[in-house]
Parts: C-alpha cells; sequence; structure tokens
C-alpha cells in the first residue's frame, strides 16, 4: 500500500512540469504556431528558476524569475516565426539548440561551471506549490477556452484567421500573445524542475519533457483537461521506471538504460497509436498575411 501511495504521488509531482508546458502549447498551437520550441523555453525556465532562487532565497522569485526567462525566448521564437515568417518548424528545433548551447554558457559566466547551478538549500526549494499551481493553470485554460471571448479570438486565429481579421481583430497579434504565453508557462514548467523536482539546475535537465508535452498535447487532441491527464500518464510512466530501477528478471538484475527508456517508448506509443486520429487547428504551422501585407 506504501509503494503505491508513493506511486502516486511521484506521478503527480513528475507530471508537474509536463502540464505546465503542453498548457503553453496549447495556447500556442490553437492561436495556429506550431511550437517545438517547448524544450528549449523549459529550460531556460529551469535556468532562471535556479539562478533567481539561489540568488534571492525565494523561490517564488525564482519561478517569476524563470517564468520571465522562457517569455524572453518565446519573444525570439515569436519575432523568427510571425513577423519574419520563417519555418516553425525549424525555428523552434533552433531555439531548442540555443537553449542548449546557452544554458550551460551562462553558467560558466556565472559560476565558473558549465554543469550545475550552487545547490538550493531544502528551505528554499518548493515542497507541494507547484503542483496545485499547474492543476490551477489547467482551469484557467479550460475556462478561458470554453467561455470567454479571448479563448474564441485565440481558437478562430488557429481555424480561421482571416475571420477573425474580417472582424476586425488582428489575427496575428492574438498569435503573439500565445507565443508569449507559452513561453511564460514553459518557463514555470522548468521553473519546478530544478525548485521543485531537484536542487539546482543541471545540464539539459528538460531531458525531452517539452517533445513529451508536445505529446501530450497531441494526445489530448489540444483540450487542456485531456492534455493534462496524459501529462498524468507521462508523469506514470516516468514515476514507474524510478521504481522498477534493480528489478531482477529470472535472478539478473535489468540493465537500468532498459527501464529508463520506459516514459519514451510511452510517448512514441502514444503517438503512434493515436496521432493520426487528432485534429490539428487547421491553420496550425500556415503563416497569415494582413490584407495590407497582401497588397
Amino acid at each position: 500500500m506504501a509503494m503505491i501511495s508513493q506511486l502516486l504521488a511521484s506521478t503527480l509531482r513528475l507530471s508537474t512540469p509536463l502540464i505546465f508546458a503542453a498548457m503553453g502549447g496549447m495556447l500556442s498551437e490553437r492561436s495556429g504556431v506550431i511550437n517545438i520550441a517547448l524544450e528549449g523555453l523549459m529550460l531556460m525556465g529551469a535556468l532562471g528558476a535556479a539562478v533567481g532562487t539561489v540568488a534571492t532565497h525565494s523561490p517564488w522569485l525564482g519561478l517569476l524569475i524563470g517564468m520571465g526567462a522562457g517569455l524572453a525566448m518565446a519573444f525570439i521564437y515569436a519575432l523568427l516565426v510571425i513577423p519574419f515568417r520563417a519555418n516553425q518548424i525549424v525555428a523552434g528545433m533552433a531555439i531548442n539548440m540555443l537553449a542548449l548551447g546557452l544554458t550551460p554558457f551562462l553558467c560558466k559566466m556565472l559560476y565558473g561551471v558549465t554543469g550545475s547551478t550552487p545547490q538550493i538549500s531544502y528551505p528554499e526549494q518548493f515542497h507541494s506549490a507547484p503542483l496545485y499551481l499547474a492543476w490551477i493553470v489547467v482551469g484557467l485554460c479550460w475556462y478561458l477556452m470554453k467561455f470567454t471571448p479571448a479563448g474564441l479570438w485565440l481558437g478562430f486565429a488557429g481555424e480561421h484567421p482571416e475571420a477573425l481579421e474580417a472582424a476586425g481583430i488582428p489575427a496575428n497579434r492574438i498569435r503573439w500573445l500565445a507565443v508569449l504565453a507559452s513561453g511564460v508557462l514553459a518557463g514555470a514548467g522548468g521553473a519546478t524542475l530544478s525548485t521543485f523536482l531537484s536542487s539546482s539546475f543541471a545540464r539539459n535537465m528538460a531531458a525531452g519533457r517539452g517533445f513529451m508535452a508536445l505529446a501530450a498535447l497531441i494526445f489530448g487532441k489540444w483540450r487542456p483537461i485531456p492534455a493534462a491527464l496524459a501529462c498524468v500518464l507521462f508523469g506514470f510512466a516516468d514515476a514507474a521506471q524510478i521504481q522498477l530501477q534493480g528489478v531482477k528478471f529470472r535472478g539478473a538484475e535489468v540493465p537500468v538504460q532498459f527501464i529508463q527508456i520506459l516514459p519514451y517508448l510511452v510517448t512514441i506509443l502514444v503517438l503512434a497509436g493515436f496521432v493520426g486520429r487528432a485534429r490539428a487547428p487547421k491553420a496550425l504551422g500556415k503563416h497569415f498575411s494582413t490584407a495590407n501585407e497582401r497588397e
């Protein structure tokens, strides 16, 4: 019974950064902008939160700095794909590669090492707050999409941007706001990695979670609650691989590398089985030009 309780608690904790990133990705993609840059946004958020917490001794201020770091990186991404009309997948991968190289460089500049930031003391870490905050964000995203004009505008920006423009609401402005909001939420997801699940920033600590969040988003058909539940599924797979480490099969210990691939294997199987059934927003990945630009 204790093992089941521990597995459940670990599942909820490990799904928290995925939920933040998936909600951010949902806002961006529902507006029509593919956000494959979630991995890089999370990485910058993780570093920003760790640096902020070490400097201010407050995880809440660290969280805000991590969100700001995600926002700054999302601004670069939005600049590339909205006014400059870069290929969204290529630009997203470029942001991921930039974050992968920039974070150790910044660590070297600040602390003289490339591997990690200084340890955050236990009283200065988050213990449960991000878990509750993540589900509050899910509820807010659900309410936004279902009951507010902003949610309606967001949906039209990703489905029929021409109709939104005809109603006098600039579709690209909605996309800008959505991508920036995705940076804030993905940055928050990264912040939980370094101040909630861990006690410092470590190089490449996102470890594919941005892509898992993207897979959860697709599995959940770009809807907040199903996407969050998909994150819980991936969190369960991650928690299970931790519990299974050291298990023996026919008297021989299973190599830990085979167990550690479990979350990624589940992600691949989910995408292979469900991605074809999910209908993406019609204008997803398509650049939109205003009437003035077309002239």
